[in-house]
């Protein structure tokens, strides 16, 4: 695609930032609308927003913000979201408002350029699957609904069968497997998704939705106790406290670097071949949590063990590995960053980060809402 003006709602958070940057790099005239929340940013701007792109301080809801930053735009990238799975379950307004109704705000405003706009690509999450895929020895490919609260209360963490109750095995997930969000945030990421698809494809704007897994690298927000899981455990081991790990800690998920989910984006605006689909954007690579948490000790230099609780929260899940054959046949995607390589460099860069660890706060305020057990 020839240069293009290009908007970034939520362009200064973690993976907006690095997306404006490629294209920025790639000589487009990016523009970023972002709130710049206290909880992600702290009280100033960023150090690492992007001069060369022009910047609107502003609301998702703000309508005239919207349409100011809209102006002679051809492309949208939207990142602006509400996150944190555990947050949203007892502050829902907060998040249905900012990424559900946020999202069906712009889209109004798209509409109305609906011959201007040549391409919307949103950020979608794993999160809207709930469970990701199993393989039963008897039934074949299930899709589990969560697990009962019997079950959990006798610590009996992995999945059955919801068919005969035999033990299942993790299978990488489907796009097409069927969605059951379990928190808050993962409808309003179903929403995101769904009203972009929809509206892009009633009026003729090609959408793409990338369907992130657990991303991870440099910016992300140490101090939010909601963020990535890797941000999270850093923020404990930067203060010499042991990363708290609920169940057992051998819940697996797909640990996807921040350069593989710009290159994604980037493919999109390149092609039509995923225009009005939804794509997995993961490496198909299962790591579990505590492992997770012993590479980042180990990284830092600390000799802390991971604190594994036992105890479990509401809408956790047990394994979720993205299947990518989508994107790869229909974008050429090929995640080029392993842990092995990605790591280091999010632990150089951590190393000269200061972190608030607000980890037991947050767990203290799901246990008040009885959202821990």
């Amino acid at each position: 695609m020839s240069k293009k003006k290009v908007l970034v709602t939520g362009g200064a958070g973690f993976i907006g930032s690095h997306l404006v940057d490629a294209l920025v790099r790639r000589g487009h005239e990016v523009r970023i609308l972002d709130k710049l929340i206290e909880q992600v940013h702290g009280s100033a701007a960023p150090e690492h927003l992007n001069l060369r792109a022009e910047f609107i301080q502003a609301d998702i809801c703000d309508k005239e913000a919207i349409r100011r930053a809209l102006d002679g735009i051809d492309v949208v990238y939207h990142e602006a979201a509400e996150v944190g799975v555990g947050q949203s379950m007892y502050e829902p307004e907060r998040y249905m408002r900012a990424n559900t109704m946020g999202t069906t705000i712009l889209l109004e405003e798209i509409r109305l350029r609906r011959t201007q706009i040549k391409k919307l690509i949103v950020a979608s999450s794993m999160s809207i699957y709930g469970e990701g895929g199993y393989r039963c020895a008897n039934c074949g490919d299930v899709a589990p609904p969560l697990r009962s609260v019997e079950q959990l209360r006798g610590r009996e963490w992995d999945i059955k069968c919801p068919v005969c109750n035999s033990a299942l095995s993790p299978i990488s997930t489907k796009e097409d497997k069927p969605l059951f969000p379990t928190s808050v945030y993962a409808i309003s990421k179903q929403d995101q998704e769904q009203l972009c698809l929809v509206m892009g494809r009633a009026y003729g704007v090609p959408t793409v939705a990338f369907r992130y897994f657990n991303v991870y690298g440099t910016r992300q927000a140490l101090s939010n106790p909601y963020t990535g899981v890797c941000a999270i455990f850093c923020s404990r081991l930067l203060n010499d406290r042991a990363p708290v790990i609920f169940e057992d800690g051998e819940q697996s998920r797909d640990f996807i670097h921040v350069d593989d989910i710009v290159e994604a984006n980037l493919l999109a605006l390149d092609s039509d071949g995923a225009d009005f689909q939804a794509l997995n954007i993961g490496t198909g690579v299962a790591t579990s949590v505590s492992e997770m948490s012993r590479m980042l000790a180990e990284g830092l230099g600390k000799d802390i063990q991971p604190q594994i609780v036992g105890e479990y929260r509401e809408g956790d899940i047990r394994h979720c590995v993205a299947d990518i054959s989508r994107a790869q046949r229909l974008l050429g995607y090929q995640p080029k960053v392993s842990l092995q390589t990605g790591l280091p460099e999010l632990l150089e860069w951590v190393k000269m980060q200061t972190a608030t660890d607000m980890v037991d706060h947050a767990k203290s305020e799901l246990a008040s809402h009885d959202l821990v057990h």
